[in-house]
């Protein structure tokens, strides 16, 4: 691939070619700073009425996102906590449609479109039955809980023709789509490795959630939660915490490493690694939970169209001590590297001499003062003055404007997809090479050894 900062500087404008190569001098500190601008635009503003289906925490933020999109309108609500449906009413209209009973919302012929929040062992016999019963489909991530259920959904959809999105918003990113026009043009050079991670500090932020004191077999209907789960007696911890169990969830790998692989994805236009190789354990949040709370992994990329081959290194740690946490992908390449945040990132070149210098950490000084003298006069001879070493070039930073939420961006996606037909990037297919690689990293831990992975077949090989 052609990453070369030579066709970097042909491809674009003389100004974006300024900010990132500082002219000829590449001086050392100098960092310049600009505002990303939102491109997603509504497309039409035809009524949509749409169903949530699992109203916990993701499924409030994803409704109210939804919601902020020009035409859309919510006609129904399912939960199994009687609770979260009096919340519901609360919260967005006493007049709303509430059940336990997800069929009952998609028998509903006012519901255009669901938005599916439940654990993730639901995911796939819910959107299953919602594209077939004749609505469109935004499931949150991952797409699905097992690797092998994921064909089922791309089928499914190719068949009744919905409009299906998985919910990792990085793929709508500004930051993730600005970041992708300067790995494209170049900027960094060849892409040689990946680093990206997730931090998280509190309770929290490790999924040991409030559970309402109300919560009881008469409350919840806690049989129709345990779905294809072994049955147990009644688990309010269960139920309202469900991402620390491997029954119902995909633990660390595949709620956060899945937005590490689809914010890669996007940028790079990768399908995926071919070889995954991953270290997992309950590390501090010892409360019973079986989900890794610190995954470590490994994967190789193999060259394609858009990149060379590379290495991508991740992380989730559930109880990092730095007390910060953090979201972070950066591409490393020969030339720069491009550090992302949540919204935010930041552009860095370089520029090497073509000399390679001498003297410092090198095998001048143990030549004898002859050879020395000697030396010189070659190394002037062919390099004349050039200094060795390498200057850094100017730093971009990009941050969003105030107020600037992803998730809306990506339901404009989804909702333009349904009025206009525009192409949705984070399918069905792009949603399981990205599930797919994550809860392999599951598999690689608990096997403990490295997993091949085909990606063009989205299965394990």
């Amino acid at each position: 691939m052609a990453n070369s900062r030579s066709k970097f500087l042909k491809n674009v404008s003389g100004s974006v070619a300024a900010l990132s190569l500082a002219g000829n001098t590449f001086a050392q500190e100098q960092t310049l700073k600009k505002t990303l601008l939102p491109a997603a635009k509504v497309a039409a503003v035809d009524k949509i009425r749409i169903g949530l289906i699992g109203s916990g925490i993701i499924g409030l933020i994803d409704t109210d996102a939804a919601l902020k999109v020009d035409g859309v309108e919510l006609g129904a609500v399912c939960d199994l906590y009687d609770g979260r449906l009096v919340r519901a009413k609360e919260k967005w209209s006493k007049d709303l449609f509430v059940t336990k009973d997800y069929r009952e919302l998609l028998a509903r012929k006012d519901i255009d479109a669901v938005l599916i929040c439940t654990p993730d062992h639901w995911h796939q016999k819910i959107a299953i039955d919602a594209m077939n019963a004749g609505k469109h489909v935004y499931c949150e991530k991952p797409m699905v809980k097992r690797i092998e259920e994921g064909q089922a959904i791309i089928d499914t959809q190719k068949k009744t023709g919905k409009v299906f999105q998985v919910g990792s918003q990085r793929a709508s990113s500004i930051a993730i789509l600005e970041a992708k026009k300067y790995f494209e043009q170049g900027v960094i050079g060849e892409l040689t490795y990946v680093e990206a991670y997730c931090d998280r500090t509190d309770a929290k932020g490790a999924w040991q959630y409030s559970i309402p004191t109300d919560a009881s077999p008469q409350t919840i209907d806690f049989d129709t939660f345990l779905g294809n789960a072994p049955k147990i007696p009644f688990s309010a911890e269960r139920f309202f915490r469900w991402r620390n169990y491997k029954e119902y969830g995909t633990g660390s790998a595949g709620d956060l490493i899945v937005h590490l692989l689809t914010g890669l994805h996007t940028i790079t236009g990768s399908i995926g690694p071919t070889k995954i190789m991953a270290l997992g354990e309950v590390n501090y949040w010892k409360d019973g939970r079986d989900a890794y709370d610190l995954v470590n992994s490994f994967m190789t990329y193999p060259e394609a169209k858009t990149h060379p081959s590379f290495q991508l290194y991740t992380r989730v740690n559930l109880a990092s001590g730095e007390g910060k946490g953090g979201f972070g992908i950066k591409l490393i390449g020969t030339d720069g590297a491009i550090d992302i945040g949540w919204n935010d990132f930041k552009v860095k070149t370089l520029k090497r001499s073509v000399a390679p210098g001498f003297g410092g950490y090198d095998s001048f000084d143990s030549f004898s003062a002859q050879q020395k003298e000697e030396f010189k006069k070659w190394y002037k001879d062919k390099y004349g003055d050039a200094k060795g070493g390498f200057e850094m070039g100017k730093t971009i930073e990009f941050t969003p404007p105030a107020g600037y939420d992803d998730r809306v961006d990506h339901m404009i996606s989804f909702f333009n997809g349904i009025r206009t037909g525009s192409p949705i990037l984070e399918d069905a297919t792009f949603g399981l090479r990205t599930a797919g690689p994550s809860i392999a990293c599951n598999i690689s831990s608990a096997q403990n050894k490295a997993l091949n992975w085909d990606a063009v077949k989205m299965k394990l090989s």
